[in-house]
């Protein structure tokens, strides 16, 4: 399986970062995943033992390097191969519906026919991030898919994080046809009842045409880019009962977001690389 970057790209609608640092990572055994001495035992966990955020969380995103949180942060996500923060709550970042850069060619030597391809068999890329589309387009590979993907939200949950963020959900906006959105919902859903089997909560990243089904699917709270920017927070925030993290880059969306969901939502701008604290690109402020 192979071990996803423990710097992944940013995550933003419509935004090419330049010079996202990603670091290559080799392909792992399957199965294996990131343990820390401060974790649960993982047979202990069960659905009814998950833990929702707080709506009153202070959040940081570090889904770059991680870095000790500033002192009143109470909630970060950090990507899978990193360990959680000792004491707050955690999501787990997993990019569930494109192939990391660096690992395009383990997927195509071990699950070629899980990529989407174009009408003359090419992956079908997300240019913004040079990232392969995964395949949910049918019940077998959405099965298949989960049998790799599963176990990165596994270790998750034995690494002692509290909840998991599925990236690119919207991965069928990307897709030239070749997926619906229900295909990617009913993926979602193999993941969602796989991560509350762990104990994890579930939290929608982004997208809010799938709002309507987020309790088919199984969302336990949001996590979303801009949505002050897109003037998104609301329809969030309603959907899941002010439990909802919000990461704004542009001053205009920090302001818009903190002056209408500010004392209802975890706001919190951060750079365009999500910056490590310390390093002279690093901006973090919340409402």
């Amino acid at each position: 399986m192979p071990k996803q970057s423990a710097l992944p790209f940013l995550r933003r609608r419509g935004v090419v970062v330049a010079g996202a640092a990603v670091v290559v990572a080799a392909a792992l055994g399957v199965g294996l995943a990131l343990t820390n001495p401060f974790a649960d035992d993982p047979a202990t966990k069960s659905a009814s033992k998950v833990e929702l955020p707080a709506a009153d969380a202070v959040f940081d995103y570090q889904i770059g390097r991680p870095y000790p949180p500033a002192k009143g942060v109470t909630a970060v996500s950090r990507d899978r191969s990193a360990e959680p923060a000792r004491g707050l709550y955690n999501v787990c970042y997993v990019n569930a519906f494109q192939a990391q850069p660096d690992a395009l060619d383990w997927w195509e030597e071990n699950h070629p026919d899980l990529i989407l391809r174009d009408k003359g068999r090419r992956p079908v890329i997300d240019e913004d991030w040079d990232e392969a589309l995964l395949d949910t387009s049918t019940a077998d590979k959405r099965a298949r898919l989960s049998d790799v993907v599963g176990p990165w939200v596994d270790g998750c949950a034995e690494s002692g994080f509290q909840a998991v963020e599925l990236d690119n959900l919207d991965s069928y906006e990307r897709s030239a046809g070749g997926l619906t959105k229900a295909h990617n919902a009913d993926f979602a859903k193999l993941l969602a009842d796989r991560a509350h089997t762990a104990g994890l909560a579930v939290g929608q990243k982004n997208t809010t045409d799938l709002l309507p089904d987020r309790e088919k699917i199984g969302f336990d709270f949001a996590v979303a880019e801009e949505c002050g920017q897109y003037d998104e927070c609301g329809a969030y925030a309603e959907a899941y009962a002010n439990r909802v993290f919000v990461i704004e880059y542009e001053d205009d969306g920090f302001r818009r977001a903190c002056a209408g969901h500010g004392s209802e939502l975890a706001v919190v701008q951060r750079d365009l690389d999500v910056a490590p604290r310390g390093s002279e690109e690093h901006v973090f402020r919340t409402c």
